[in-house]
């Protein structure tokens, strides 16, 4: 039987740093294709000769893969006038041996045109913008825990052990005293009261013992130079978030919603999940499904009945840390045993690691019908998605074993 054609006219794109391959696929009435391939430049202007000559084909249905950054100025031009799939290189991929860029192009559009490619989610251009600004406020924050790390070698190294008393290197007090000893590293004997502020002033003499180290002028030198650039990136987050809250602003109401769940108080934290998935849930099907892209999904891998895998996927590389972050907030805390008990139920039988993910997948669950729904969280989201079928049954046995699960205590009818 012959694969259903579901567009007659269509384009597949091979995309690359310095041009893109498109080969439209034409269909007429009794099932015969021909195809028209043309290179284009990605300058700006070979990108619209791009959109010229498929609207001059009547082509509006597209499909590319998505090859490093590099689909996203073909995607910026394409997106008003044409509908876009784009999709993951390893489900468009040529037979190894059989591959050039005209055949790249050819057989995603021979795939497409049968309708066998799913499309990768794309939110909105705003989201998308907020999502960009997220994720480098993501790697500012990376880079200021590296430069912590290399300011607390440096004084390890010359045996400086500020880290033993003050519980924040970083704090107010321990960069007073650093400051101090950075303006001469070779005298250690200055007044260390007006440096301290509040309980610190109680550890003097241990404070005393920690900075009796020596710092070589070489060290010295690297301590101011990670100094500097600490608060430059300090400086440099302040301007990024004032852009991201500006940005965010049309989704207030959103972000309150999502603020109600808890382990979410933060309202970038709110903003870097809307910036992951957005704020229309009609994108995805189900709770399941938005599960399933954030990579907080077991995968398939069965043969001949045998299941090989249980491992989460690789996707979600930024929504899913996120996730596990709030968890882990959330099961230290008795306010929500529901989460918690989740977590303690499944610690027991697979460990920390896929109990946390467990509960990070419960509270995306919950995340997804509250911004579907716009209503704010409550307990039952999470019971409500999970209810089983009312044809499903089970032995006497079996819903003792569950009861007993939940922590009941099994006792006679009688007694």
């Amino acid at each position: 039987m012959a694969l259903k054609i579901v567009y007659k006219i269509c384009c597949g794109i091979d995309v690359h740093k310095n041009f893109v391959v498109a080969c439209i696929a034409s269909t007429d009435g009794k099932g015969v294709t021909t195809y028209e391939s043309h290179r284009f430049s990605t300058y700006t202007r070979g990108l619209k000769n791009l959109l010229q000559w498929l609207l001059k084909h009547n082509c509006k249905d597209v499909c590319m893969e998505s090859t490093g950054k590099y689909w996203i100025p073909v995607y910026n031009v394409l997106e008003n006038d044409c509908t876009i799939v784009l999709a993951h290189p390893k489900y468009v991929k040529a037979i190894r041996g059989k591959k050039t860029d005209k055949k790249d192009a050819k057989w995603i559009a021979d795939l497409f045109k049968h309708d066998l490619v799913t499309g990768s989610f794309m939110p909105p251009a705003d989201i998308r913008q907020l999502r960009d600004l997220m994720r480098y406020r993501f790697k500012l924050t990376c880079f200021k825990s590296s430069e912590k790390n290399r300011l607390q070698n440096c004084l390890t190294v010359s045996n400086i052990q500020l880290g033993n008393v003050v519980s924040d290197t970083f704090g107010k007090s321990a960069q007073a005293i650093l400051d101090k000893l950075l303006e001469n590293p070779a005298d250690t004997s200055f007044d260390l009261e007006p440096l301290v502020y509040k309980s610190l002033k109680k550890k003097l003499p241990e404070l005393r013992d920690a900075i009796d180290g020596y710092i070589t002028p070489e060290q010295a030198g690297k301590l101011k130079v990670i100094k500097a650039h600490y608060e430059n990136l300090e400086s440099r987050k302040a301007e990024l978030e004032e852009l991201i809250l500006a940005l965010a602003a049309p989704y207030q109401q959103e972000l309150a919603i999502l603020q109600t769940a808890p382990g979410i108080r933060s309202d970038f934290t709110a903003i870097g999940i809307i910036s992951e998935i957005g704020t229309n849930m009609e994108a995805f099907p189900s709770a399941k499904h938005l599960c399933s892209w954030a990579g907080l999904a077991p995968t398939n891998n069965e043969s001949a009945g045998k299941k090989k895998s249980v491992r989460v996927s690789k996707a979600g590389c930024y929504i899913k840390p996120l996730l596990v972050q709030c968890a882990n907030a959330v099961i230290k805390s008795n306010k929500h045993p529901e989460f918690r008990n989740r977590y303690l139920r499944i610690k027991k039988r697979r460990g920390h690691k896929k109990a946390i993910i467990a509960v990070a997948r419960m509270l995306l669950t919950a995340l997804y019908h509250m911004l579907k729904n716009g209503e704010n969280y409550n307990a039952e989201l999470y019971r409500k998605s999970e209810v089983p079928p009312v044809d499903r049954e089970i032995t006497v046995e079996q819903a003792i074993i569950i009861a007993r699960n939940q922590g009941y205590k099994i006792k006679s009818a009688t007694a």
